[in-house]
């Protein structure tokens, strides 16, 4: 029997990989991650130093180089709020595929990273990973909230991502996730302008190439759902000369779905 944690490089699954090893021991205890190649430069180094901490064995899949950006291109079609290509082509797909080679649903369990605010999205993840039993946890008690859960990544000693001490919800794609919603973009902005200017130029090099008005985030403004690029949410943010012409929604942080398509 194997306890094969869906291991994504956060503090979230940190903790869930820590509490099925003190349950079950580390003996066949997997840590599978799925690399999106489009994470931030302290990613790998916290995956490979917590898996440490936690025990067990790490299998990363390296999906051979190919990032988000990759997969838009050979679906002629940006991720956005709504359909993330990227985290079904580079995480979804390849964690099925080697659970379907290395792994028996009969007796093996998987672990998500969801805590017991998440609840919600444990429901529907699970129809998702059938035949395999799915288990999360966070969602049990000792219910505990990220702040804490950080806290006891201090304690071990371990790295703190820098996506969490920016302010990011979650330790993904750098940032630039393009489920995120107006205030993670916003914030990506102000920490690191360089990682937007990059995710910017993509976008407009990609609206370029299909000649068509698509965009990673949605103007609604006046009830209407348009395209957002990231050159004009930039622009009109940063706009000092015109403060009421555009205002972001600082509630806006999307919604994570992950590991649930």
């Amino acid at each position: 029997m194997k306890h094969i944690v869906q291991y994504s490089g956060g503090a979230g699954s940190w903790a869930t990989a820590k509490r099925v090893a003190q349950k079950h021991g580390t003996q066949n205890l997997v840590l599978l991650c799925a690399d999106t190649n489009s994470e931030a430069d302290d990613w790998r180094p916290f995956v490979e130093a917590s898996a440490k901490d936690v025990g067990g064995e790490l299998v990363v899949i390296d999906n051979d180089g190919k990032t988000t950006w990759d997969v838009f291109e050979q679906n002629n079609m940006i991720g956005n709020s709504r359909v993330s290509l990227c985290s079904r082509t580079l995480k979804s797909e390849p964690l099925r595929e080697w659970l379907e080679t290395n792994s028996d649903p009969q007796t093996d369990v998987i672990y998500l990273g969801y805590d017991w605010t998440e609840a919600h999205r444990l429901e529907r993840a699970r129809p998702h990973w059938l035949p395999w039993q799915i288990e999360a946890p966070l969602c049990e008690p000792p219910y505990t909230h990220k702040g804490e859960v950080i806290d006891e990544l201090k304690a071990a000693g371990l790295p703190i991502p820098k996506l969490y001490l920016q302010g990011f919800p979650h330790n993904n794609c750098g940032g630039a996730c393009v489920k995120a919603g107006q205030a993670s973009w916003r914030l990506l902005l102000s920490t690191n302008p360089a990682r937007y200017a990059a995710e910017e130029t993509k976008e407009n090099e990609f609206r370029e190439r299909v000649g068509k008005d698509v965009s990673i985030l949605k103007d609604r403004r006046g009830g209407e759902s348009k395209p957002l690029t990231l050159r004009r949410f930039r622009e009109e943010t940063e706009a000092e000369n015109v403060p009421s012409l555009f205002e972001y929604d600082p509630l806006d942080w999307g919604s994570c779905s992950c590991m649930e398509q």
